[in-house]
């Protein structure tokens, strides 16, 4: 009776984990590189595409440009994943680039793969 119960047990456990759908993605990075040419403080974002409401760095916070420096900026992502940047004048936010502030406005050149690589330098003149 242990043997049929045991033997039960363990076909149970194996289908489960044969049967059980594969939800987990592939961790990728993505390493933005942003330079601010604009006189004032830029306040910079990260919105995912492929997840709704998903922004980095997220909790309310911004990545931010204060000087002339290139920065830049790596995130974890899911393979494959399509990332786009919002990039606006800290209290002005109608001077914007990318989706601009809280992914309000549309790109067609802002959105990146997440694949492990690399963005080109982008330059964000007044």
């Amino acid at each position: 009776m242990k043997y049929f119960l045991s033997r039960w047990l363990l076909i149970s456990i194996a289908a489960l984990f044969y049967t059980a759908p594969i939800t987990a993605s592939h961790a990728e990075t993505l390493e933005w590189q942003f330079r601010s040419e604009h006189p004032k403080v830029v306040d910079v974002e990260l919105y995912s595409h492929s997840r709704r409401g998903h922004v980095w760095p997220g909790n309310n916070k911004v990545y931010v440009l204060n000087d002339y420096s290139t920065k830049t900026i790596r995130i974890s992502c899911r393979s494959g994943e399509k990332v786009c940047y919002g990039a606006w004048v800290r209290n002005r936010q109608r001077s914007y680039w990318g989706v601009g502030y809280n992914n309000r406005n549309s790109c067609r050149s802002c959105y990146y793969t997440c694949n492990g690589g690399q963005t080109k330098i982008i330059v964000l003149n007044p």
